[in-house]
């Protein structure tokens, strides 16, 4: 086994500035890359920080106590938030996931909630509102982010034995805490709650059964992801992902399931849904989901962008570049001008990371420097 060597870099690469194109680009809804893939889905970074250490996103080696957060000054405003938005939502954004870092963590958040949540789409229709979190300040906030428009929770939760959870995080936060967050926002209306459990091969992945024994029947929807090789932190190495078709035949040897069809275009997720005796699928007891963004590229389907806490727009979640939309906004350019310059960059876009990644031999290098996932969520 090759040692581990995790380099000690900042995780906020270089980015180009955005720029106005020459020919004004009007707002459609119905804007198309160079694979002719739709803008649909907007997630928002409100906060480079995180209260947890997770070794596959934030591991202490780096994001110590020295590391350099970005000032609150260079932090999007809420209003520059919701009014960049606007401009994505005039281009056919649907829906806007907030992520962080921990996003709760950023200062009445629940108020750039109530703003995302009066915008409209092309159709009139309202978006569709969700955050991500680590779900250690969900208890207490649960009920103020619904009140503001919040319609959907998806909490990060890697393992049920608390061991196993607080080596993890690294912080020794323990489970329970994130079990009564999720219970706090099944009251509230945050639903349908959705679990992310990151696979690592010999860290956790004797938790798969246990976590699918859990949530199965309570109506939230348990998702095992694939340990990606997001950014430059985290040491990534292929021997520790586990493929989304053991999981799946892992569940199977004991919990039998049943595929079932994507629930929307660009839907990360392949759905499997609990089987009962005839081998239907059984709705009373739910469904798991597995996203396979090491082992079974999606990239032809993608249809999201990702929007920096400082304004920079990346194509992928493996990007090596960004594009700076903040000094448009803080030049006060129009409304016509941000979305004539959102649409110049994503005609442009021709991003397809894990399907090149997928055609190379094992070890061979697919570019320079990526985003970190902790700098614009996952």
């Amino acid at each position: 086994m090759s040692e581990r060597v995790i380099p000690l870099v900042d995780q906020r690469i270089a980015s180009r500035p955005a720029t106005l194109p020459s020919v004004p680009i009007a707002a459609t809804g119905l804007l198309g890359d160079q694979l002719g893939r739709p803008l649909r889905d907007l997630r928002i970074s409100v906060t480079d920080r995180c209260n947890f250490r997770c070794s596959y996103c934030m591991p202490k080696e780096v994001f110590d106590k020295d590391y350099p957060y970005l000032p609150h000054s260079a932090l999007l405003s809420f209003e520059e938030i919701t009014r960049l938005a606007r401009q994505f939502v005039a281009h056919g954004v649907q829906k806007i996931r907030l992520t962080g870092g921990e996003p709760l963590l950023r200062k009445n958040v629940e108020i750039l909630i109530e703003q995302l949540a009066a915008l409209r789409t092309v159709e009139g229709k309202p978006l569709d509102i969700t955050l991500t979190t680590n779900g250690s300040l969900l208890e207490r906030k649960a009920a103020l982010l619904k009140a503001a428009g919040l319609q959907r929770v998806t909490v990060s939760l890697d393992g049920l034995d608390d061991t196993v959870f607080r080596a993890m995080n690294d912080v020794d936060y323990p489970v329970a805490d994130v079990l009564r967050g999720i219970e706090a926002a099944q009251a509230a209306g945050l639903g349908p709650i959705k679990v992310n459990m990151v696979v690592k091969r010999g860290t956790n992945d004797h938790e798969i059964l246990p976590m699918a024994r859990h949530f199965k029947g309570t109506g939230i929807v348990l998702r095992f992801i694939e340990y990606m090789d997001v950014g430059a932190t985290n040491g990534w190495r292929m021997d520790e992902v586990m493929p989304s078709a053991d999981v799946v035949k892992h569940l199977h040897s004991e919990l039998p399931l049943v595929q079932l069809a994507p629930s929307a275009p660009g839907e990360t997720a392949e759905r499997w849904g609990y089987a009962d005796a005839h081998g239907q699928h059984d709705v009373a007891a739910g469904e798991i989901g597995v996203i396979s963004s090491v082992t079974q590229a999606f990239c032809r389907d993608c249809n999201r962008a990702r929007l920096s806490t400082e304004g920079k727009l990346y194509l992928c979640l493996f990007a090596n570049e960004g594009h700076d939309l903040k000094p448009l906004v803080r030049a006060n350019a129009t409304d016509e001008q941000l979305a004539s310059a959102i649409a110049a960059i994503w005609h442009r876009r021709s991003d397809r990371y894990s399907e090149l990644r997928a055609s190379l031999p094992p070890d061979a290098s697919t570019g320079g420097r990526r985003v970190e996932m902790s700098y614009i969520g996952g």
